[in-house]
C-alpha cells in the first residue's frame, strides 16, 4: 500500500497535538492491494487470497492489530472481533472461513462507533427509544421493560434496492437485492388470520398459526438483513425478532390480547419458544423484557395487582432444584447476575411484580411460570419451556449475593398438568449418567456409527426389541445415473455461496435469494431447492449445503402405543431446521407400476405424491413441493431413521425436495426440516401425501394421528 503526502488529513477523535500530525491522504482515500486471483470465480474479487479485514480507524480491531496515533482508541472498543461482532441479542454473528465474508468492513470511516458497539447499553437505549424501536438488548433480562401491548408504530418494511456494484480493491462485486415488500406479507398474513380465526379467546390452531406466521416472516426478514450486510449505506432492521413482532402486534396478529388468570387458551404445557416476543403474541407473557406480568384486579374497596405469570431465565437467583418446586426471586435492585452490573446494587421494593406476587400469595390465585432453559444449539440463547400453572406457597425476604435484600416466593407446580420441565431434566441426567441405566433403553446407536450423531433404540411400552433387520445408508443410493434435461456446471463461488452475489448461477435458481439463513434455517419451502453440489467449487461449509451436513439433533427411534415404531428427538429444534434426509433406494417407476402395487409400501417415499404447502406464508407461491421427474425411494432393506417417522395429517416436519449441483446428472434428494419449534420427545411426523388419481391401486390404512383435521386414512 502507497501512502502519499496532500493536504487533505482525517482528524481522530478527542484533542490532538497537530505538531505530530503528517500530511497524509485520508484512509478512504487509500486503496488495498489483493493478490492476483488464481481461480475465477463468481464473485470479481478473489476468494482464494487471504482477507483483507477493514476496520474503522476506531476500532473495533482483529487480534494481532493495533491502534495507531492520532485516532484515540477506548477500552471497550479493543476487544476481540469475535465479541465486538455479537449481535445485540447476545448471539455471535454466523461468519463463515472464507474471506469475502471476514473483508465486510466493520463501521464505516466516517461514522463514530455505535454506542451498542462500544458496550454503553443505556446510550443504546436511549437511541432505540428516540428511534420508536423496542429497547431489548438480549431478549432475556428480566427487568421491566418493552411491553408487547404497547408496541409502538413502525415505518414501512419495503425493501427495495436494485443490483449495486460495490468496488474492491479496484474490482466490481455485483450484490442484487430483489424486492420484498414485506408489508405486503403481513397483510397477508392479517388476511387469513382474520377470515380464520373470529374468536375473541385463542385455541390451538390461531395459536399455532400466529406462531408459525411470526416465525416465517422473522426468516424472511433475517435473509433479508443478511443481504444488506453487503450493501453500503442500506438502512437495516437491527433485530428481526422484534422487528416481526412489532409488525405482528401493530396489525394484531396475536391471541389472547386481554389479560387473564389462569392458562392461555391454546398454549399447551410443554410448548417452547426462542424467543420472549413469541410469548407475548400468544398471550402468555406480556412483557418482552420484564420477568413479572401482573394485571390489576379490583376488590371490594380498591384495585390491588395479581401475578399472572414469571419468567425465570436464569438472570436472577433462582433456585430449580426440585422440577416442581421453583423458588423465585423478585424484581429490581439490580439482583440479575449479569444485568445493569454497572447500577448501584441496592435493596428490592415491594413494589410492581414483586408486590403482585405477594398479593397472588394471599389470594391463592394461579400462576403461570416460564423457565428458560439454555439452548444446546446456540450458546449464548435461551429456549423457554412452557410449564403450567404454579401457586405461590410462601414468600420471604434473604440476602442476596450482592448482600442486598431480596424477595423469594416458593411457587409449587399443580398437579395433573403434562410433564414440562421434568422431561428436560430426565434427558439431562441421562446424557449424565451411563446409557445403560435408562430404562427401555435397547441400543445406544442403531447406526453404528454411520451419522454424526448416535441414534438411540427406545422401548418402555411392550417386549419388542426392535425393527426387523434392515442395513442402515445415511444418504440416497442410485442405481444408475439419471440424465438431466437442462446441463448444469455449477456455480464457482470458491469462498463460498454469499446472499446477494447476483453472479453465482446456485443463488439465480433459487430465485435470486440463498434458501437458507446463516444459521442453516430453511426461509420458506419451495417447489424444487437448489443446493450446491460436486460440480461446485465452493467449500462443504458453504451456506448453500446445509442438507449435506449430517443429523444436526439427537434423534432416537422409540417404541409407540398403537404405532409400531416412531422417530422423536431428544434435543428442542427450532423452525426452518435441517431434520434428516430420506435414505434409500431408488426404485425405478415403470417397474413398480407393473408390479400394480404389490410389494411391501411400509418403508417406501413417493415424490409423486401431493400435500397441502407448510412451511409458507399467505400470498407466497402456493406451489407444492414437486420432484422434477417421479422419484421413489424404498427404505425397506437400506435406510436412515427417516423411515421411522409415521403419519400424520397435522404434521409437525415438511419435505422438500432438494437438487444438488452435480454436472449432467441428477442429484436429487427429499429433505425434511421442522415446520415449528418443537420440543424434545415430541414425535416428528410428516404428512404422506394423496396419491393421484391413476394410481389408485394404493392401499389405504387407517390414520391413528388423532389430530383434529384427520381424514382418517392415508396411503
Amino acid at each position: 500500500m502507497e501512502q502519499s503526502l496532500g493536504q487533505e488529513s482525517v482528524p481522530g477523535f478527542g484533542s490532538l497535538d497537530k505538531s505530530k500530525v503528517l500530511d497524509v491522504r485520508p484512509l478512504r482515500r487509500l486503496v488495498p492491494l489483493f493478490p492476483s486471483a488464481s481461480n475465477n470465480t463468481s464473485f470479481s474479487t478473489p476468494q482464494g487470497a487471504a482477507p483483507f479485514v477493514c476496520v474503522s480507524p476506531a476500532g473495533p480491531f482483529p487480534p494481532g492489530v493495533a491502534p495507531f496515533f492520532p485516532f484515540f482508541i477506548s477500552p471497550e472498543s479493543q476487544r476481540p472481533l469475535e465479541q465486538n461482532l455479537q449481535t445485540p441479542s447476545g448471539n455471535a454473528s454466523f461468519v463463515f472461513n472464507n474471506p469475502i465474508s471476514n473483508a465486510v468492513p466493520i463501521n464505516s470511516f466516517r461514522t463514530p462507533p455505535s454506542a451498542e458497539a462500544n458496550g454503553d447499553t443505556r446510550t443504546a437505549r436511549r437511541l432505540a427509544r428516540s428511534r420508536g424501536q423496542p429497547q431489548s438488548q438480549s431478549g432475556n433480562a428480566e427487568e421491566d421493560g418493552f411491553d408487547g401491548e404497547n408496541t409502538r408504530k413502525v415505518g414501512s418494511s419495503r425493501s427495495k434496492f436494485r443490483s449495486q456494484k460495490r468496488t474492491r480493491g479496484g474490482q466490481d462485486i455485483n450484490v442484487a437485492l430483489p424486492d420484498v415488500d414485506i408489508d405486503a406479507i403481513i397483510d397477508n398474513v392479517l388476511t387469513t388470520y382474520t377470515n380464520t380465526f373470529q374468536q375473541t379467546d385463542g385455541d390451538r390452531e390461531s395459536v399455532v398459526y400466529a406462531l408459525t406466521s411470526y416465525d416465517l416472516v422473522r426468516r424472511r426478514i433475517t435473509q433479508i438483513e443478511e443481504m444488506k450486510e453487503r450493501i453500503p449505506g442500506a438502512p437495516r432492521t437491527g433485530r428481526p425478532d422484534l422487528r416481526a413482532g412489532t409488525l405482528f402486534m401493530n396489525k394484531g396478529i396475536r391471541t389472547n390480547a386481554k389479560k387473564r388468570i389462569g392458562a392461555a387458551p391454546g398454549v399447551e404445557v410443554g410448548d417452547i419458544f426462542f424467543f420472549r416476543m413469541e410469548l407475548c403474541l400468544v398471550g402468555l407473557h406480556a412483557p418482552t423484557m420484564g420477568g413479572i406480568d401482573y394485571m390489576g384486579v379490583k376488590n371490594s374497596t380498591e384495585e390491588e395487582p395479581l401475578a399472572l405469570s414469571i419468567v425465570s431465565s436464569g438472570g436472577y437467583e433462582d433456585s430449580v432444584e426440585d422440577s416442581n418446586v421453583l423458588i423465585y426471586s423478585g424484581q429490581g435492585g439490580n439482583a440479575s447476575n449479569d444485568f445493569r452490573r454497572d447500577k448501584e446494587m441496592k435493596d428490592q421494593k415491594l413494589e410492581r411484580g414483586n408486590l403482585a406476587l405477594e398479593k397472588s400469595l394471599h389470594r391463592g390465585n394461579d400462576v403461570r411460570v416460564i423457565r428458560g432453559i439454555k439452548d444446546v444449539s446456540n450458546p449464548t440463547g435461551k429456549v423457554y419451556v412452557y410449564d403450567g400453572l404454579y401457586k405461590i406457597h410462601e414468600s420471604w425476604v434473604d440476602k442476596g449475593k450482592s448482600g442486598c435484600n431480596v424477595f423469594k416466593y416458593k411457587l409449587v407446580r399443580l398437579p395433573g398438568q403434562p410433564e414440562a420441565f421434568t422431561i428436560w431434566k430426565s434427558i439431562e441426567q441421562w446424557k449424565e449418567e451411563t446409557t445403560t441405566t435408562r430404562v427401555g433403553l435397547i441400543l445406544p446407536d442403531l447406526t453404528s456409527g454411520a451419522e454424526n450423531l448416535p441414534v438411540s433404540l427406545v422401548n418402555d411400552v411392550d417386549g419388542e426389541k426392535g425393527p426387523a433387520h434392515f442395513t442402515y445408508i445415511s444418504s440416497l443410493q442410485y442405481s444408475k445415473p439419471v440424465n438431466l434435461t437442462e446441463p448444469s456446471d455449477g456455480c464457482l463461488c470458491i469462498g463460498g455461496c454469499l446472499p446477494g452475489n447476483s453472479n453465482c448461477s446456485c443463488i439465480k435458481k433459487n430465485g435470486d435469494f440463498l434458501p437458507y439463513t446463516a444459521n442453516g434455517l430453511l426461509v420458506n419451502q419451495k417447489s424444487l431447492l437448489h443446493e450446491c453440489g460436486p460440480s461446485c467449487q465452493c467449500p462443504p461449509n458453504c451456506r448453500n449445503r446445509v442438507s449435506q451436513s449430517g443429523l444436526k439433533v439427537r434423534l432416537e427411534v422409540f417404541r409407540t402405543k398403537d404405532k409400531g415404531w416412531g422417530l422423536r428427538s431428544l434435543d428442542p429444534i427450532r423452525a426452518g431446521s435441517l431434520l434428516c434426509e430420506y435414505a434409500g433406494q431408488v426404485l425405478n417407476i415403470s417397474g413398480v407400476e407393473e408390479m400394480g402395487g404389490d410389494y411391501e409400501d411400509d418403508y417406501i417415499f413417493d415424490a409423486t405424491r401431493t400435500c397441502q404447502p407448510l412451511g409458507v406464508l399467505p400470498g407466497d407461491s402456493t406451489e407444492t413441493s414437486k420432484a422434477p421427474f417421479p422419484l421413489i425411494i424404498s427404505a425397506n432393506t437400506a435406510g436412515n431413521v427417516a423411515r421411522f417417522m409415521n403419519h400424520s395429517c397435522s404434521p409437525n416436519v415438511l419435505w422438500q425436495p432438494v437438487l444438488r449441483e452435480n454436472k449432467n446428472e441428477s442429484d436429487l434428494h427429499i429433505v425434511f426440516y421442522t415446520v415449528g419449534h418443537i420440543p424434545p420427545m415430541t414425535e416428528l411426523t410428516y404428512d404422506y401425501g394423496m396419491v393421484p388419481q391413476e394410481k389408485a391401486y394404493h392401499r389405504k390404512k387407517v390414520c391413528l394421528c388423532g389430530s383434529i383435521k384427520c381424514r382418517s386414512f392415508f396411503y
